[in-house]
């Protein structure tokens, strides 16, 4: 092969690679843009992450929407439980409440988080 080819491809090369590089750190990869098991790795990471006391917004801000949400008024505080799939049970199509993870929050602060708090939720 003459230089002039061998430049052309290595020049191609070296753009490709810049071009890649370039998607990879300025296109943030959003919740809603995956698919359910790369959304389903990214809640549990983002989950670890969580603080008690976080807003209600923060928590969206990191999650994105939610898969399932329920809310109820009780006594003047607003309860509110937000579902993330963190794991996967049945090939069904669906996100079911036992493939998420529940998020509690009351008046927009975030009170508790997994399936034992949410257990005392329902019995309250």
């Amino acid at each position: 092969m003459n230089s002039k080819v061998i430049r052309l491809i290595v020049l191609g090369a070296a753009a490709y690679a810049l071009f890649v590089f370039l998607v990879l750190s300025f296109y943030p990869d959003k919740p809603e843009n995956m698919d359910w098991q790369d959304r389903e790795e990214y809640n549990k990471v983002q989950i670890t992450k969580l603080k008690l006391g976080s807003t209600r917004e923060e928590v969206l801000a990191l999650l994105g929407s939610p898969d399932i949400t329920e809310a109820k008024m009780e006594k003047g505080t607003t309860i509110q439980v937000m579902f993330y799939r963190t794991q996967h049970v049945r090939a069904d199509g669906l996100t079911t409440q036992d493939e998420c993870t529940p998020l509690l929050f009351e008046n927009d602060t975030l009170i508790a988080w997994g399936e034992g708090a949410y257990q005392s939720y329902q019995q309250s």
